[in-house]
């Protein structure tokens, strides 16, 4: 259910006691108190999304991150908005990039230079553990052997980091 219709449904309930001339202040104060916080459901939903893409479950994730689970639990329904050392806990967690999820809750620009390959190969459900450290091993090793040799690329890969 969206955020906004489910706080249109407790709006709802309270529709009754409004046409009995008298308003629940405290039932609107409730609803507003678990109505999510605006511009923070996107990144809840993409950390649910990648978290069922990797087949873990919320308490799982919670270990793995060393978040608690009502937390994470909150920040999936959009109810808390994560700091920034949070997301890089939960990025740990889920095998992505930080990145990812720093540009998801708008802490960071999204970069248009190119794809993330060290993110998509530890996103790839299908590699083990082990075949996404030598692929990423592997990756690196080229770019400093290519970094080392052109003194160009040198220069424009120090810009990027």
């Amino acid at each position: 259910m969206r955020p906004a219709t489910a706080l249109a449904l407790r709006l709802q309930l309270l529709a009754p006691a409004r046409q009995g001339g008298w308003v629940d202040i405290d039932g609107i104060k409730e609803a507003a108190a678990k109505a999510p916080v605006i511009g923070s459901g996107s990144i809840g939903d993409f950390i649910r999304e990648q978290r069922t893409q990797a087949q873990v479950s919320l308490r799982q994730l919670s270990k793995l991150a060393g978040v608690s689970n009502p937390y994470l639990s909150q920040v999936e329904r959009g109810l808390r908005k994560p700091s920034a050392d949070i997301l890089q806990q939960i990025a740990k967690g889920l095998r992505i990039s930080a990145e990812q999820l720093y540009v998801r809750a708008g802490i960071l620009e999204d970069r248009s230079d190119g794809p993330d390959l060290v993110g998509a190969i530890l996103a790839d459900a299908l590699l083990t553990e082990r075949q996404k450290n030598v692929l990423i091993e592997i990756y690196q090793s080229f770019r400093r052997e290519n970094r080392a040799a052109t003194p160009t690329a040198a220069a424009a890969a120090e810009e990027e980091e």
